[in-house]
């Protein structure tokens, strides 16, 4: 089992971030990231823990749960990649996290 602290530590701080900025900062763009950011993991993890369907994309559910959305996703991503089996894509994980922290210095939180 691999420790995927690392990405959901990133990911916390970004929601953390996102929860905290105002509307008018989640409205110029930081929650678009946040969505991005969320439905690119949430696909990540659905491709690997079921790799014959196609992902459902993760809905816009508005400026104030992206945050959540976030979180969510990345702990999705995490388990799966946690408990994935050997032949799992390597450097998944951290390519993963190296995405929550480009989406976040994009945001500019």
């Amino acid at each position: 089992m691999r420790d995927t602290t690392e990405l959901t530590t990133a990911a916390e701080r970004f929601a953390d971030r996102l929860r905290a900025a105002p509307q008018s900062r989640l409205q110029r763009g930081a929650a678009a990231e946040g969505l991005a950011l969320a439905r690119e993991l949430a696909d990540r993890a659905q491709r690997l823990e079921f790799p014959d369907r196609e992902p459902r994309t993760m809905p816009d559910a508005g400026v104030f749960a992206v945050a959540d959305q976030l979180a969510v996703a990345a702990a999705d991503l995490a388990e799966t990649l946690r408990t994935a089996p050997p032949g799992a894509p390597e450097g998944a994980l951290d390519e993963a996290v190296r995405l929550v922290r480009e989406a976040e210095a994009r945001a500019g939180l």
